[in-house]
């Protein structure tokens, strides 16, 4: 909807064709369709199959309880159904959905992407295990990732061994590994990292796989992981490699150089040399011994280098430290990688995402532990202006939008899987960003304030130009209604507007109307002659429901909420998935 508050979305009479629909409508507490169950609240919906259920839980696993459903039953219920695809023969399409969740980052979290691998690679079908296996590499990224599939893959089948396959494609991980940009150096970085995760060390892999280095500085790293830097250092093939020509030139060198630096790190007490060694050498704050983590000194070395996203997380801590100090360079300087545009857009960085973190920074303490720290007012301004920043890194999509919020009172609680944001908070922030990225879009609000449309629905004007805190008093001044996820397209069917999706943003599952929203959907095609129109509902939590109709590809439920979610929600919206 333009500013002016004329819509660009109106149908002619002309163009409306008529209603043809079943002539008895069933509410949602009546059974449309045999195959339907009820859920929680009574209203009937439909079950989710295997396939969306498997996508449903690559997304958003089950990251904690829901209000409906506690999470030991999400889990159970999600697994089998990783299960049963496997043994129905389309064990390969749950490989092809893993990888594709991962690469394309559409999961929220990685544990389920590598559970659902785990299952695959030690499945009893050929086929699904030889495609588990050749994905490893894309999928395990670090080697945080390849300890907890390790893991899941020796909690599945127990005592069974590592068998050939398991063997060959875990030593392959490590060799591929070494041959990605930055060649060895970066092999010897992560190794050092990420020394032990899940119970498992590099060396206890490297026993159990059998690797085979293929060039002297992968031999190097491993010799040194198994048996220690001053061995490695003293055998034959190290002695060799010195008296060769150019050897100072070597990857094999530049490996040990830095391995040295690693060395020391972990006897440094001084945080001045751990600061040189850090500049130097590039080291992270994995290789600081935990004493010298309380050093100033040592984390205003770690900042200068930090990513972008290592950065928004760790403002807490900088501040707990007294980093950012009024007036200090690491105060500049995180205030001006924060309003940096281009830092943003290469950091892929979401409104969302920020939104999470200032909230979280505001507090002025951490969620779990004792950690508390004195907020940094110009680094909490600037978080709030790169929120605002972040809003032209959303690419538009193009299309028209029907926007409806539920502005209830439980939407103040805590939204799943982003515990530092509310509901609420995050409805808002939603809207914003299709208000300042789209062109075509109304906002709608399921209140009992007006009356004046059948459909149930209050609208709600929200501009490009409004702010969170503008958007957030406007929810908040209308009345609650029973949320009833029929009613946008009821509205759109009254008022004959043309939408080529439908947002629904609510805390519960539907129950309250006179027709299910599938039906809704599918009625609202036909009258208007949008065919492709779609249908999402952010219900906020994870459940093994769907009001969507599971033979419709074009209604999604994005159950539950964290920071991935409007990209995946994008990629639906643009026929991507």
């Amino acid at each position: 909807m333009s500013d002016n508050g004329t819509s660009t979305m109106d149908i002619d009479d002309e163009e409306w064709h008529e209603l043809e629909v079943q002539p008895e409508l069933k509410s949602q507490s009546e059974r449309l369709a045999a195959y339907q169950v009820m859920n929680n609240t009574g209203g009937y919906v439909y079950q989710t199959d295997y396939e969306t259920q498997v996508m449903r839980f690559l997304c958003i696993g089950t990251a904690g309880g829901t209000y409906y459903t506690d999470e030991q039953t999400l889990t159970s219920e999600n697994t089998k159904c990783i299960h049963r695809m496997i043994n129905s023969g389309k064990g390969t399409t749950v490989v092809e959905l893993v990888r594709d969740f991962s690469v394309n980052n559409r999961a929220c979290k990685q544990r389920p992407i590598l559970f659902a691998l785990a299952l695959c690679c030690r499945s009893n079908d050929p086929d699904t295990k030889t495609a588990g296996y050749r994905i490893l590499s894309d999928v395990c990224r670090i080697p945080t990732h390849l300890f907890e599939f390790i893991k899941y893959c020796e909690e599945e089948s127990a005592g069974s061994g590592w068998g050939r396959a398991h063997r060959r494609a875990i030593s392959n991980w490590y060799l591929n590994y070494g041959k990605r940009s930055g060649g060895a150096r970066f092999l010897a970085l992560h190794l050092t990292k990420y020394r032990n995760r899940f119970g498992w060390k590099h060396q206890d892999v490297f026993r159990l796989c059998h690797v085979k280095p293929d060039r002297p500085e992968i031999k190097y790293l491993v010799s040194v992981t198994v048996h220690g830097k001053d061995r490695t250092d003293d055998s034959d093939f190290v002695k060799e490699a010195r008296q060769k020509p150019g050897f100072e030139e070597s990857e094999l060198y530049k490996v040990m150089i830095f391995m040295d630096a690693v060395d020391q790190a972990e006897r440094c007490r001084d945080p001045e040399i751990m600061k040189r060694l850090i500049l130097e050498h590039k080291l992270t704050r994995e290789h600081v011994p935990t004493e010298l983590l309380k050093s100033k000194e040592v984390w205003k070395a770690l900042i200068r280098q930090m990513p972008m996203t290592a950065m928004i997380r760790n403002l807490g801590k900088m501040s707990n430290m007294g980093l950012l100090e009024p007036e200090s360079f690491e105060e500049t300087l995180t205030i001006d990688k924060l309003q940096d545009p281009e830092l943003l857009r290469r950091g892929r960085i979401h409104p969302f995402t920020l939104l999470v973190a200032l909230n979280q920074y505001k507090k002025g303490h951490g969620e779990l532990g004792s950690m508390n720290w004195i907020v940094n007012e110009k680094v909490s301004e600037a978080l709030e202006k790169a929120f605002y920043m972040s809003f032209k890194n959303v690419t538009p999509t193009g299309k028209r939008y029907c926007l409806a919020v539920d502005v209830s009172g439980s939407m103040n609680v805590p939204v799943m899987g982003t515990p530092t944001i509310s509901a609420r908070d995050a409805a808002a922030a939603m809207m914003m960003v299709t208000a300042r990225t789209e062109e075509k879009y109304e906002v709608l609000a399921f209140s009992g304030a007006d009356r004046m449309f059948s459909s149930g629905l209050t609208p709600l004007d929200i501009k490009p130009r409004d702010n969170l805190e503008n958007v957030l008093d406007k929810c908040a001044s209308l009345p609650f209604c029973g949320t009833d996820c029929a009613r946008p397209m009821l509205y759109a069917m009254e008022k004959k507007k043309k939408f080529d999706v439908f947002i629904v943003y609510t805390d519960s599952e539907t129950y309250y109307g006179n027709i299910h929203p599938s039906q809704a959907l599918v009625n609202y095609r036909k009258t208007s002659g949008i065919p492709h129109a779609r249908l999402i509902v952010c219900g906020m939590a994870s459940n093994n429901f769907t009001i969507a109709d599971p033979n419709d590809p074009m209604m999604l439920d994005v159950v539950g909420f964290d920071t991935n979610a409007p990209q995946a929600m994008q990629e639906f919206i643009l026929g991507h998935i």
